[in-house]
């Protein structure tokens, strides 16, 4: 029984039924909380998380469960508690808003609005008593009382000023940059942006800047490719010990496979242990392109080890995946992945001490007196110091982690996240297609067509419209331009690795769909939200890379890849004037614009039509695709056919033939595979 139940608790979302009976009022976003604001005057409480939020629950336990700071709250206040991950413009909107407030953001996000929905204050995470010259929770709400009853004009002007600053924020891109084709696509601009990037390289721990370090994991595929492209040693060096030092981090699960979403340290020993799905898909896609660059078993084993993970514990029974896994267990951050050493000794007897030193674990401990499992010294060098084969010691490791593991999996897990996310499962998709093609392994391309199919069957609204968030049987909210994008991106890649046109032609139909209901007065770049959504006060243009590419740098390069495959002139257009209009931005800033980067590294570098006809294309495709050829447009099919250029006016013959192509003259084509690999060494 619950002493409290709030408007919280009809909700799907696990973070918000996790707030369901905390004494403070909550309502979910939407009509019934916006109308009362409007009725009784009050400022609105926003309050912004996830349910993997390791500071959400902190907040919740000192501050929302409290009865006296709830009562503040409640006769103060109108309170909305949002998912971030169910409705990411909302959290776009007022994070921007808190960023200029405070310089700074995260989660939780607590913004102050007046009744119609404009911001006038916020931050993170308040502590319930003064702390570090940071005011307690209840005297921000007291003060932000006061301020909103006493002094509403200053409240109303701050509010205005802020709304009208996050319009400003879409200037970027707005313009056009008129500059000739060759001035902007060239190998000079290509390598300015790799040497940007390598300014921020930690050339000790891999990664780029301080701590806490993200993945960043466009900035390695940039520094992949540039590497393919232009033979830049000192980038794929960077890039290669970036994998490298995540993969033997504590921010990689060292057991049970997958990363968690950063690391608090420059070296990647203790994560803020939440693991979320859009991670491990932008690794997997990166670790792939790794894997074919270089085929070192490392990266192999890595994508294996994180799949496992994804489908033992993310993978729904219907197809989708789940959102992620929270940071704590048991109310304690970390300690479903953390271990005594007194522990492992008991577990492990006389392979202990190997076992330890390999993953250095102490007495003492190297996080919070409890060990994270992490690699500092290569298994060779450790092998070589203790007198011992290679091959035993690998066995000794491994009958190890298994026996851990069998006791790990008996502590309380995570909770888990798991409603399924349209743009996330996307980018898994794409990460399924992608290990596929680097490993060959059916099994992949398996996960991958189902997902598109519970895709299909679950999240469509009308025949080329979707869905945001599916849970219980239910899909809701109105997919936004991420989603889009993303799916898009994952029905081009599910057609590279099957050669099935149908999966061009739903992305032509979506595509055509996002440029009705997203375009902004630029051509080529997209609004976030749909225009016939209402509840927003401004309809952003999101453009940056972040933790999750953006949905219009996606866009761009759907659209050109696209505008080849269907020659659709006007698309490749729009493609090249939006990275026109951030081409300053891309260049001087990769690291917040890695994905477009990458496009006009694509472009500058002259991407290459591949065409593959033939009725015996299974296992040629499966060849072909385990090459390291970034920059392709690849179409396949056992029948030339007039509805797409590349397949159009070829004479079908006896065996497989492949063509390269450029603007659709194509070369000779080739018969034997080897011979026209040639074509990209």
């Amino acid at each position: 029984m619950h002493t409290h139940t709030n408007k919280l608790v009809n909700e799907t979302s696990v973070y918000l039924l996790q707030h369901a009976h905390n004494p403070v009022e909550w309502y979910p976003w939407g009509d019934e909380a916006l109308q009362r604001a409007k009725d009784e005057n009050k400022p609105i409480l926003v309050s912004i998380g996830y349910a993997a939020c390791h500071w959400c629950h902190v907040m919740e336990r000192e501050s929302f469960e409290d009865e006296r700071t709830a009562e503040i709250m409640n006769k103060y206040f109108i309170n909305i508690k949002i998912d971030r991950e169910e409705r990411p413009d909302l959290d776009h909107i007022y994070m921007d808003a808190v960023q200029a407030i405070s310089g700074s953001g995260g989660w939780p996000l607590n913004v102050f609005l007046t009744p119609d929905k404009k911001p006038f204050y916020g931050g993170t995470y308040f502590p319930p008593v003064r702390a570090h010259n940071r005011s307690s929770w209840r005297e921000l709400l007291m003060n932000i009382q006061q301020l909103f009853s006493e002094k509403r004009n200053e409240v109303e002007a701050q509010a205005e000023n802020l709304t009208a600053h996050l319009g400003e924020a879409n200037a970027l891109g707005k313009h056009v940059n008129n500059q000739a084709h060759d001035t902007l696509f060239n190998q000079q601009n290509c390598a300015l942006i790799a040497e940007n990037l390598l300014k921020n390289a930690d050339t000790t721990w891999g990664g780029f800047g301080r701590a806490p370090k993200f993945p960043q994991t466009f900035s390695i595929q940039y520094l992949l490719r540039q590497y393919h492209f232009a033979n830049e040693e000192k980038g794929l060096k960077q890039a290669l010990l970036s994998l490298d030092k995540m993969i033997e981090g504590g921010i990689y699960d060292q057991l049970g496979g997958g990363f968690a979403r950063y690391s608090t340290d420059e070296e990647w020993l203790a994560p803020h242990f939440e693991k979320m799905l859009y991670d491990n898909a932008l690794l997997i896609n990166v670790l792939a392109e790794a894997y074919q660059l270089t085929q070192k078993t490392l990266y192999k084993e890595t994508i294996e080890h994180t799949l496992s993970f994804i489908e033992r514990e993310m993978l729904d029974s219907e197809g989708g995946f789940y959102s992620a896994l929270d940071a704590d267990s048991e109310g304690v951050e970390g300690k479903f992945y953390v271990w005594e050493k007194e522990e492992i000794d008991e577990l492990l007897a006389e392979d202990s001490e190997l076992f330890c030193n390999y993953y250095d674990v102490s007495h003492h401990g190297n996080w919070e007196d409890s060990n994270i499992l992490r690699i500092l010294k290569p298994l060779e060098v450790l092998a070589t110091e203790k007198g011992i084969e290679v091959a035993e010691l690998q066995d000794l490791l491994a009958r190890s982690r298994e026996k851990l593991m069998a006791v790990r999996e008996k502590r309380i897990l995570p909770q888990l996240d798991d409603k399924v996310l349209l743009g996330w499962n996307a980018l898994m998709i794409t990460a399924y297609c992608k290990a596929f093609a680097a490993i060959g392994n059916e099994g992949y391309k398996e996960v991958a067509l189902k997902a598109i199919d519970f895709i299909e069957k679950k999240f469509k609204r009308s025949e080329n419209s979707f869905y945001h968030t599916y849970k219980g049987g239910e899909a809701k909210i109105e997919a936004f331009l991420d989603d889009y994008a993303y799916l898009i991106q994952a029905y081009i890649h599910l057609q590279e690795i099957t050669g099935n046109q149908y999966f061009i032609n739903q992305a032509d139909a979506i595509t055509n769909f996002v440029i009705e209901h997203f375009s902004t007065e630029e051509k080529g770049l997209f609004y976030y939200t749909n225009q016939q959504q209402q509840d927003v006060i401004v309809r952003k243009k999101e453009v940056y890379d972040g933790a999750t590419p953006s949905g219009n740098a996606i866009m761009v390069g759907n659209l050109i890849y696209l505008s080849i495959i269907l020659d659709n002139k006007e698309w490749n257009m729009m493609a090249t004037n939006a990275i026109k209009s951030m081409s300053t931005a891309i260049i001087k800033y990769p690291t917040s614009f890695g994905v477009w980067a990458t496009i006009l590294q694509s472009i500058t570098n002259g991407i290459k039509e591949v065409v593959v006809l033939g009725d015996d294309l299974e296992k040629d495709l499966a060849v072909l695709i385990k090459q390291y050829i970034p920059n392709k447009v690849l179409q396949t099919s056992t029948t030339p056919s007039e509805q797409f250029p590349l397949l159009a006016g070829k004479q079908k013959e006896a065996y497989n033939q492949f063509f390269l192509c450029e603007n659709y003259a194509c070369q000779k084509p080739e018969s034997d595979l080897n011979k026209f690999l040639s074509h990209f060494n």
